[in-house]
């Protein structure tokens, strides 16, 4: 007999084991020869990550796509594994070794990277075992790291083979610096967040002119949020069409505390509306002045370390025709090595004092930081390797044009156009020592060699020198004769971007470069489940990426889900204190509650806003399951394997199986659209309100009864409809499905497979009539409990049952479902008249009206005295949510979900309105 109740700490761990045991998930496992090959490859997490709720969507999309194809016979891989998340796992080591008071320096580099594989072989890929709490069915056997030997091998292929295109260079550009971390990072590693700061409002002279603070025409004023990198400005830019300017256009003016002339030049990136209209020009420390430098071939001037300390004193770009004089010296002496905010106040004061300052404002504005070092970050002037993104983008952008690849919601394609048609080149290269060490190698004279090897590059660069003929080749063949490693080239010490490893990883995981069976059998891979905040990041890089090595797309569809919010709507943070995790929910109700509730809340566009309350309800659901099938046993329910479907005689049963063939549809039809949540709500419906309460509940007076064929049919066909509602929850309710399909397994055997290999439901079992005449049925006591509720009727009170209006076959089915009716709906006698009587609540089904007399149960003046006065209350409610959306500013200013709560309580007032007043008009007064 099944356990009274369902104990998911004890089942889970449970089936988990079995699976491992069964190695049930290895590529392919459950299918037959031949079978149609359907991919998953897994997000790679980071190798420092723990489940959050992000992951804990994802992955259960995933795993509800892997379960159900699965069992739909295909050759199935869903391919795990992790990223190295360069800087991250960086941070981490760093932070153990200065416990120790070691710093990263202190060792070489060999041992510091021993130091981050210790790391990762005690305590990296926790969440890896997160996920199989999780249910994840991953072939773990396949486990891929982007650090491993295979996907070291195939980082040096691409990046040699792309160098070797001319789409890798090296370039002197901008890049997001860290000066805490020392690295480039990523627009995906930027935050902006808003702080309170201030703008300042300085003078720059007009050139052969006397400067006079009092006299605006001898000075231009710019405003600036970081007065600090005014040293590196070699230019004012006004807009080309300001009348205020134009006569200074062309012209000079003097850098204060500088003393370098700089031209006013014409561009339209300033804006006449904002601020002064005038602007300095800093290309060395702006993405945009950068833009505007390019265009007016102005320098660049970089005035800060890597550490964003001031750089002034041997800065040759920084003395680079400025004369000498005593201000130059005296701002070289006080500014030289300070930080920069330390030399930001430095030079107000030192502006101040000059007169050059004009006012302060306080200023509240967008700062990026580094969201791992945690401070604003500097745009930075310095060399790093790059991709020509825009000539790789091009058959990416062709191949989601023409269809090939899909988005799914569709309006996803559009950012990826926005993007990828307006692409810049990508910084590949970062300033860490956990990594893919760039595959480069320099001369003595700078040539850059890149090869897969060191000796390849060797050989490279000793057939370059020998070919010059001249003081190179005799030197290259004095250090040959006593040849010692790395007298001839040095290596570049900086490593790739993660991002870049993990841009092949569609084919990567697979073998490539070899040619491997694996390859051959699952790519093209078939979806990719991601989040939106990383098409560009990721996605966008992966169809490069295959597109270029591949000649095909890496997926066919890219499915983008929302956002996992609290249950007002706002994003989870630390900061406020609303993170929810999923592990926590796991352990209190369990893994399938949790997937379960993902699943039927991930509306496609739609945000899903968690409330651990759903958990618990979800919990419930298959607290039901379990019921039924505890119900179901109880009452000799068992698989009949002699029994033929097409042989059942009662309508119930015949209702049941066309009801269970809809529901698969449905639910077949929603995964397969990724439209989970109809999926899943499919299933709920079907199992909980059809089955559960329906079914089950008719069958009751068969399995009470002394009809042995009847209840012989309707054990078999419940166990039969048993069976294939584990199966379609399976995907989304692994543990449970597969606990109870081996605990109802035959009397006296086993299973032929475990469920999640068993085959998916394809019933095609359909009879209208029976299916009109049950539903018909289910309407009307729903129609009566439902009155009875809006009545207050008395749960104890029979009532009697008066029909207007019932056909021929109306009345038949009254009279074959007497008994159902009245002990289900309460009702006493049924009876038949012309009109309604009065004092009754009415109910329209089919045809008939079926009418309840309530004069004797109820006092019908004070129900309908109390619905005028709730649908009073309801309507002011209303009126008042109503008003207040209607005011564009608070729709404007108001936190966003918080205007969505508001939403969302309208069209609940509004939903209760409209019941109350069905309420009030199923009343019929007196004549």
């Amino acid at each position: 007999m099944l356990e009274k109740t369902y104990d998911s700490r004890t089942v889970e761990p449970k089936i988990a084991k079995i699976w491992d045991e069964a190695d049930a998930f290895r590529a392919g496992a459950g299918s037959q020869a031949g079978a149609e090959p359907f991919a998953i490859v897994i997000p790679p997490p980071n190798v420092t990550g723990s489940l959050h709720m992000g992951h804990a969507l994802n992955n259960t999309l995933q795993d509800i796509l892997v379960r159900f194809e699965r069992m739909r016979g295909k050759n199935v891989l869903w391919q795990p594994g992790m990223d190295h998340a360069g800087i991250a796992t960086q941070m981490v080591v760093e932070r153990r070794l200065m416990e120790k008071k070691i710093h990263r320096r202190d060792l070489s580099r060999e041992a510091f990277i021993d130091k981050v594989w210790e790391w990762k072989a005690e305590s990296g890929g926790m969440i890896f075992n997160q996920l199989k709490r999780l249910g994840a069915s991953c072939d773990w056997s396949r486990e891929r790291f982007t650090m491993d030997e295979g996907l070291s091998k195939a980082v040096l292929e691409v990046f040699v083979t792309l160098f070797k295109q001319g789409l890798i260079y090296k370039d002197k550009r901008l890049v997001n610096w860290d000066p805490k971390l020392l690295t480039a990072i990523s627009d995906l590693e930027v935050e902006q967040l808003e702080v309170n700061g201030n703008l300042w409002h300085f003078r720059y002279p007009v050139e052969d002119k006397t400067f006079d603070p009092e006299d605006a025409s001898t000075f231009i004023t710019v405003a600036t949020t970081r007065p600090e990198t005014m040293l590196g400005d070699t230019a004012v830019a006004v807009h080309p069409d300001d009348e205020r300017f134009r006569h200074l256009i062309g012209k000079s003016l003097v850098l204060p505390l500088v003393g370098r002339r700089i031209p006013v030049v014409a561009d339209e990136y300033s804006d006449p509306e904002k601020g002064t209209g005038a602007v300095k020009i800093t290309p060395a420390h702006d993405f945009n002045d950068f833009e505007v430098g390019k265009r007016h071939k102005l320098r660049a001037i970089n005035v800060l370390t890597v550490e964003a300390a001031i750089s002034l004193r041997e800065n040759e770009d920084f003395l680079e025709g400025v004369e000498e004089s005593k201000t130059l010296l005296e701002t070289v002496e006080a500014l030289q090595g300070l930080d920069r905010f330390a030399a930001r106040q430095r030079i107000v004061e030192m502006m101040e004092a000059g007169g050059f300052l004009a006012k302060i404002e306080p200023h509240r504005h967008t700062v990026p930081h580094g969201d791992r070092g945690g401070v604003p970050i500097e745009p930075f002037l310095t060399d790093q390797w790059y991709v020509n993104a825009a000539e790789l983008a091009k058959p990416a952008i062709r191949a989601v044009r023409d269809g090939r690849t899909k988005f799914v919601p569709k309006n996803w394609e559009k950012t990826y156009f926005e993007w990828m048609e307006n692409i810049q080149p990508w910084c590949i290269s970062r300033q860490l020592w956990w990594g893919h060490q760039i595959p480069a190698w320099y001369g003595p004279d700078g040539h850059v060699f890149v090869e897969k090897s060191e000796q390849e590059a060797l050989d490279a660069a000793v057939e370059y020198y020998l070919a010059l003929d001249g003081p190179w080749k005799a030197w290259v063949e004095e250090k040959l004769e006593n040849f010692r490693p790395g007298e001839i080239l040095t290596r570049d010490e900086d490593v790739l971007d993660t991002w870049f490893s993990s841009a092949l990883w569609p084919f990567s995981t697979l073998g490539w470069p070899d040619k491997t069976p694996e390859l051959d059998t699952y790519y093209q891979t078939d979806v990719l489940v991601t989040g939106f905040d990383i098409i560009f990041f990721w996605v966008a890089r992966m169809m490069m990426m295959g597109m270029h090595f591949m000649d095909e797309e890496p997926f066919h569809t890219v499915y983008v889900h929302a956002l996992v919010r609290d249950k007002n709507g706002q994003k989870m943070s630390k900061s406020k204190g609303n993170v929810i995790d999923p592990l926590e929910l796991i352990e209190e109700y369990g893994a399938d509650a949790l997937r379960f509730t993902l699943a039927i809340m991930a509306a496609q566009g739609r945000d899903v806003k968690l409330d651990p309350a759903r958990v618990a309800g979800y919990r419930n659901f298959g607290t039901k399951l379990w019921n039924a099938t505890r119900f179901a046993e109880m009452n000799g329910v068992k698989r009949n394997n002699d029994f033929w479907l097409n042989d059942a005689k009662l309508t119930v049963n015949r209702w049941i199986l066309t009801e269970l063939t809809r529901a698969s549809r449905e639910i077949t039809e929603g995964i397969a659209a990724y439209r989970f949540n109809e999926a899943a709500a499919a299933a709920y419906r079907f199992v909980w309100n059809l089955f559960c309460d329906w079914y089950l509940e008719l069958l009751k007076p068969i399995f009470a009864g002394t009809d042995e064929a009847a209840k012989a049919e309707s054990q078999a066909v419940a166990a039969f409809v048993l069976d294939e509602i584990y199966k379609l929850l399976h995907p989304m309710m692994p543990f449970m499905t597969e606990e109870l399909w081996a605990h109802t397994a035959p009397e006296g055997g086993e299973r032929e497979s475990l469920i999640c290999h068993a085959a998916w439901p394809e019933p095609e079992f359909v009879d209208a009539d029976a299916a009109a005449e049950i539903n018909w049925l289910v309407e009307m006591v729903t129609g009566i409990r439902s009155v009875r509720s809006e009545m207050n009727v008395p749960p104890s009170a029979v009532a009697p049952l008066v029909m207007i209006g019932a056909n021929d076959e109306t009345r038949a089915r009254l009279a074959r479902h007497d008994s159902a009716i009245k002990r289900l709906a309460r009702i006493g006698e049924i009876s038949h008249a012309e009109a309604a009587p009065k004092l009754s609540a009415q109910i329209v089904v089919g045809e008939a009206t079926a009418c309840l007399p309530l004069g004797d149960l109820i006092d019908l003046e004070a129900e309908a005295a109390r619905l005028h006065k709730d649908v009073a209350r309801v309507t002011q409610e209303i009126a008042r949510l109503f008003k207040k959306l209607s005011n564009e500013k608070y729709v404007a200013n108001a936190p966003e979900e918080v205007v969505a709560a508001d939403r969302e309580k309208l069209a609940e007032f509004e939903d209760a309105q409209a019941k109350l007043q069905a309420a009030l008009a199923r009343i019929t007064t007196p004549d």
